[in-house]
């Protein structure tokens, strides 16, 4: 057996290559032995805002009492801090979703660099892919405050006048992240539609006759949680014969596009998990999570009590049946958050998790959708990001501070060097860096 392998071997195949989790035959290479794990960057953007009186909270203390909106992250208290008296800028859903990750408004077609473009121009360099950009949603025609509505089909710039359009289909998602095209042979591979496990599966094999057996178990439980999201994104995109044919038919069937699970909470769970397997398996350090486009018009009558559409409730005038439409879809998906936090949460990267090595930031490019109200963003800040940050509180900043703060106190704690955001910033967030 040998002594050690280095923490960057990877499982190889034709057509597709796979990076390990932590384990102890890594030796001086491995979290275990001493290594730090890496910190990693997940920004998580929600559109159309909150209802105010649903989301705020007055602290976040031991028996802390959760607003209806934030309910769903009761059995994380510890973990995330909710950040309150942030003012975006800009106007209206496009600009106030360009500048949810850069702190400045879309002025002339042209942006800041947003937070996890700079982020990933730090450390991109040391995973296959510098970061990933999912999202559930295509881009959306028109204009709107005299925007195109397709700047609001993303929050990541990666210069001033380049958007990066995040992926919308799963499979496509999972190929991009594990899944190798560089020659005739790979190609024919990805083409069959094998899996990748299948593709790497000699080389498991190998390397599980030379480990221990805590080695082989974390082995086995890494491999199974990876085929676990190909057979889910298989069965989403070719669902099985149905045992009952409905005796009618619509008189018009439009035909959605390739790949696209028709089911919205399906569809944001499977990239959810992709996202974790990306910053499991060091494919990337930064991930990106457009919940929805900035002006969704999402249907979310799979939830009980919701008849409208996010974009029309979001403009509830303060009507009692609106708001409590508002309200049940926000808390869906803070639901989604929690989802992903508590995931992150369970796998084991020796001395943490990998939520604790990493940061995850949540929220709204505006406040309320009634108004586009821009001040006090609703904001949640999760994960300690290696010990760089501390959790469980409730941070109130003074009235008019930028949300460009939140964005370099982030930067800072994950590496850049700078005092300033995009120009934009006036200081730093007092208590998050620890």
């Amino acid at each position: 057996m040998p002594k050690s392998i280095s923490r960057r071997t990877l499982l190889r195949g034709i057509g597709a290559t796979l990076a390990l989790p932590s384990l102890e035959i890594m030796g001086a290479n491995s979290p275990a032995a001493g290594a730090k794990a890496p910190q990693r960057l997940i920004c998580m953007f929600q559109p159309n805002g909150v209802f105010p009186k649903a989301w705020d909270v007055s602290s976040l203390g031991a028996g802390a009492e959760l607003s209806p909106i934030l309910s769903p992250l009761k059995s994380l208290l510890g973990d995330f801090s909710v950040i309150q008296g942030l003012d975006n800028k800009g106007r209206g859903h496009v600009q106030l979703t360009g500048s949810f990750l850069t702190g400045c408004s879309i002025t002339n077609k042209r942006n800041g660099i947003s937070l996890d473009q700079q982020v990933a121009k730090l450390v991109g360099g040391k995973t296959p892919l510098p970061s990933i950009i999912l999202g559930t949603e295509p881009p959306r025609q028109g204009n709107a405050s005299g925007e195109p509505i397709a700047y609001a089909n993303t929050v990541s710039w990666s210069s001033e006048t380049t958007r990066v359009s995040p992926e919308i289909n799963p499979q496509v998602a999972f190929d991009r992240l594990f899944r190798s095209h560089s020659g005739p042979e790979a190609k024919r591979a990805a083409l069959n539609r094998k899996s990748v496990i299948d593709l790497v599966l000699d080389d498991a094999k190998s390397l599980r006759n030379q480990v221990g057996k805590p080695d082989q178990e974390k082995l086995d439980e890494y491999l199974e949680a990876v085929r676990a999201v190909e057979v889910r994104v298989e069965k989403t995109l070719n669902p099985p014969e149905r045992d009952w044919v409905p005796p009618t038919k619509p008189e018009k069937l439009q035909r959605p596009g390739p790949g696209i699970p028709k089911d919205r909470d399906a569809h944001l769970k499977l990239m959810i998990d992709l996202m974790v397997l990306a910053m499991w398996t060091d494919t990337t350090r930064v991930g990106t999570l457009m919940t929805a486009h900035g002006f969704s018009r999402q249907n979310f009558s799979f939830l009980d009590g919701v008849s409208s559409d996010h974009h029309g409730m979001s403009h509830h005038k303060n009507k009692p049946d609106a708001v409590a439409e508002y309200t049940t879809v926000s808390r869906w998906y803070v639901s989604q958050l929690a989802y992903l936090l508590e995931k992150m949460k369970s796998i084991d990267e020796g001395e943490n998790s990998l939520l604790g090595n990493s940061v995850v930031m949540y929220g709204s490019g505006m406040k309320d959708g009634n108004g586009h109200v821009k001040d006090d963003l609703p904001l949640i800040v999760a994960g300690q990001g290696g010990g760089v940050f501390q959790q469980g509180q409730l941070l109130q900043n003074p009235k008019g501070t930028p949300h460009a703060n939140l964005l370099l106190t982030l930067g800072q704690g994950l590496g850049l060097e700078t005092d300033r955001f995009n120009g934009a910033s006036t200081g730093v967030i007092d208590g998050l860096l620890a």
